[in-house]
């Protein structure tokens, strides 16, 4: 249920996400000094904490700038920053220009490096509430009855750069910083529950592939190459990621629709001492939703920003994003398997059907960041941040990341005190007796940061587990163990897994992965590259092989085993339920002949119903006639596409725009048309019915879907003379988020 929007009613209307300040802006620049407009109601910072995790009772914006006029970093207010100091108004500029040296410097160093992946990220604060089921498993304080913890969420694309596109297909990144009182737990995982590589010896080996190729540099932010698909035909352990990736996991509709992972498999501790094997799962309450390929394409050129506005229009709208945390158990043997699969094996999952999630905890986003720099470029996360109760495996590729993140936080961040960033702080006491380093703002007293001392009073002491100290499981090692580079044998089976994930996998789901498998291998130059993945996709699935080589036209090749046998297991479907709309954007195309009044109507019972209503119109700014009041219009047929927009409602038969003619927009020049009904319009119904959207239309709109070739009767198209009972009947389809039954599959998935 959507909670209520963070801003009241104003004069245009309810308030829907996207304005850029708190307050609407005059008409000419503002010259009456003012202290600095507070942040959007929808925005917040970390929480105040000293570098050393004491709290501060004050307001988070006590870190934000102020006072009313400029000044330099110093405080000393400025007459002037438009002009250097110069010698005479056409002389050369003075060296003691300080003010423009500060200015200049600072930008100069302005960017720190990015992140090698996982570069480009869009996050948001919230908080987790632990349900308390956990407690017989794991003494980790965060997961108890009622226990409220601050979090902060960051969400990212692995390969490409800061300045890709959101909606490429890759995997995401689902990392989740808990402010605990027993100190910083991240929870660093993915949206896909598997991982390319079983070592994380090999983590360079992957991204290196994936990257653009480094004569060129090119493509960006994507796999559809030689050296990816060289590199995971080669390396058959990245099978299993691969489909998954191929699979519409790997384009999902929104950050609020995705599912996360932990990804490796963790051990949890309980009070007595006792262990539990355990894989932590994100479910999310929106259900699991994904784009059609060909609105990730328009969307990457229309609104490269697609997946980060969602996020936060939907946070501001009201529409807080909510996750359920769950824990799949197992018994801690010395084997660490479970039904056969090995759980130290990160290129593989075990089917909830087998070991069900059990929820243990909710979190909900309930602020965007403040500042996107300060904090969601500067978050670092690390696997190795943990808390009593919970412990790590002996997962190789576990291992390599809990030097890697360390390593990377130094590096970009400019020192070893990346913890003391105030979105990194942790909201437990700190004594660390580490000292000094670049960007210490710490200010430690006492002469003694050694242990044992005796001329700080013996402070700071060593917590033994029952004073809250973090004790590792001490597990037995294999005294005959061998030093070796190898892995056990039960890391070599590369096909039984991606097997069962397409065996579970609905016909239209299947459909788009033979379709993504198709594109990503014509985009190789060399055949031997193509011919290579198909040996590997025939170990999988002959139909799924032949299918894809028809594409390519190449002949098929046969398996080069007997195909294992599995069983599906239907979790692993993003379909069949039925999920809330929170956060659905409607667009409803109207324009003055529209009736007005019913319009109004029906935008407060779609907000009512936690949904976004944007209008659709020939012009911007208002829609007014019919005595009704004026309607605030938030986008125009020229500046509209249909993928921002997860159903289309018509008001009425909307007449052409005046800029509706192919030299102003050549999308009025595509060869649709029908009388007195701007082309722009059909193209946008046309292609929301291709993407399988639900439609609706009232007061002669019909004829406009007819127009469009989506005439009432097909699946999906809703045509009725009461606005409400059409809104009515297109949340009901929105409950599945597409109309799937509309386009049949081949024949071979009957």
């Amino acid at each position: 249920m959507a909670l209520p929007p963070h801003e009241t009613e104003s004069a245009d209307g309810p308030h829907i996400p996207g304005r850029p300040g708190q307050e609407v802006p005059q008409l000419e620049e503002p010259t009456t000094p003012r202290e600095p407009l507070p942040p959007k109601q929808d925005q917040s910072g970390p929480e105040v904490y000293s570098p050393t995790g004491a709290p501060a009772d004050a307001d988070p914006e006590v870190r934000a700038q102020s006072g009313a006029y400029l000044t330099t970093a110093q405080g000393l207010r400025l007459p002037d920053t438009d002009h250097s100091l110069k010698a005479g108004e056409r002389g050369p500029v003075l060296l003691q220009d300080h003010h423009l040296r500060e200015k200049i410097t600072h930008f100069d160093h302005e960017r720190i490096p990015e992140r090698v992946v996982h570069a480009r990220g869009a996050a948001a604060h919230g908080v987790f509430r632990g349900y308390g089921t956990a407690s017989a498993v794991t003494k980790a304080a965060f997961l108890g009855k009622d226990i409220e913890t601050p979090v902060f969420v960051r969400f990212s694309t692995v390969l490409g750069s800061r300045g890709s596109a959101d909606t490429v297909r890759d995997t995401r990144g689902f990392a989740t910083k808990f402010s605990t009182t027993q100190g910083t737990f991240d929870l660093v995982g993915n949206n896909i529950p598997v991982f390319f590589i079983q070592d994380a010896v090999k983590f360079p080996d992957i991204i290196h592939a994936g990257k653009p190729h480094p004569d060129r540099e090119i493509p960006q932010a994507q796999s559809a190459h030689d050296t990816f698909w060289d590199f995971v035909s080669l390396h058959t352990e990245a099978t299993h990621h691969t489909l998954w990736n191929m699979s519409d996991r790997g384009i999902p509709r929104s950050y609020r629709m995705m599912e996360g992972f932990g990804i490796h498999t963790f051990r949890l501790v309980n009070e007595q001492g006792g262990t539990t094997l355990v894989k932590f799962h994100w479910k999310p309450r929106a259900g699991v939703h994904s784009l059609m390929w060909e609105e990730a394409q328009i969307a990457g050129g229309v609104d490269p920003d697609f997946h980060r506005r969602d996020l936060a229009d939907a946070i501001e709208a009201g529409a807080y994003p909510e996750w359920e945390l769950g824990i799949q158990t197992f018994p801690d043997t010395p084997e660490q398997t479970f039904e056969g699969i090995d759980l130290l094996d990160p290129t593989k999952i075990v089917p909830e059907e087998w070991a069900p999630v059990q929820p243990v905890g909710l979190m909900t986003l309930t602020a965007n960041p403040s500042n996107y720099f300060a904090e969601t470029e500067q978050v670092a996360f690390h696997p190795g941040h943990l808390v009593p109760g919970i412990d790590i495996t002996d997962d190789p590729l576990l291992a390599g990341r809990l030097f890697s993140y360390l390593d990377t936080q130094i590096s970009r961040l400019g020192g070893p005190n990346f913890a003391q960033l105030p979105i990194n702080r942790t909201h437990a006491p700190v004594n660390d007796m580490l000292r000094d380093g670049m960007h210490q703002t710490a200010l430690h007293t006492g002469v003694a940061p050694y242990h044992p001392n005796s001329l700080d009073g013996g402070c700071p002491f060593q917590a033994g587990a029952g004073a809250g100290g973090y004790v590792e499981v001490p597990l037995a090692m294999n005294p005959q163990a061998a030093k070796v580079r190898a892995a056990p044998a039960s890391f070599d089976d590369h096909t039984s897994q991606p097997r069962r994930f397409w065996l579970s996998l609905t016909p239209i789901e299947r459909e788009h992965v033979i379709a993504a498998y198709t594109f990503e291998l014509s985009k190789c130059y060399e055949n031997t590259i193509k011919e290579r993945n198909l040996r590997v996709l025939a170990d999988i699935d002959p139909e799924l092989c032949s299918q894809v080589a028809a594409g390519l036209g190449l002949p098929a090749p046969e398996p080069s085993a007997p195909l294992a046998q599995v069983d599906p297991s239907p979790a692993l479907s993003q379909l069949g339920a039925s999920w809330p709309v929170d956060g659905r954007v409607l667009g409803i195309i109207a324009d003055e002949n529209s009736d007005l009044a019913a319009l109004a109507r029906l935008r407060g019972t779609a907000l009512e119903n936690g949904m976004v209503p944007l209008v659709v119109a020939p012009h911007g700014g208002e829609l007014a006639g019919g005595g009704a009041a004026p309607v605030v219009v938030q986008r125009t047929f020229a500046n509209a596409r249909s993928v921002e927009f997860d159903a289309l409602l018509v008001s009425g038969v909307p007449a052409e725009g005046d800029d509706a003619y192919g030299a102003r927009d050549v999308k009025a020049g595509q060869g649709l048309s029908s009388e007195g009904t701007d082309p722009r319009v059909l193209l946008l119904l046309s292609e929301a019915y291709r993407h399988s959207k639900a439609l609706g239309a009232w007061g002669g709109g019909g004829d406009v879907l007819s127009a469009a070739g989506c005439p009432e009767g097909l699946p999906g198209i809703v045509v009725d003379d009461d606005p409400g009972t059409v809104l009515a009947r297109v949340t009901d389809l929105l409950a599945t988020h597409r109309v799937w039954d509309r386009f049949p599959t081949a024949a071979f998935h009957s």
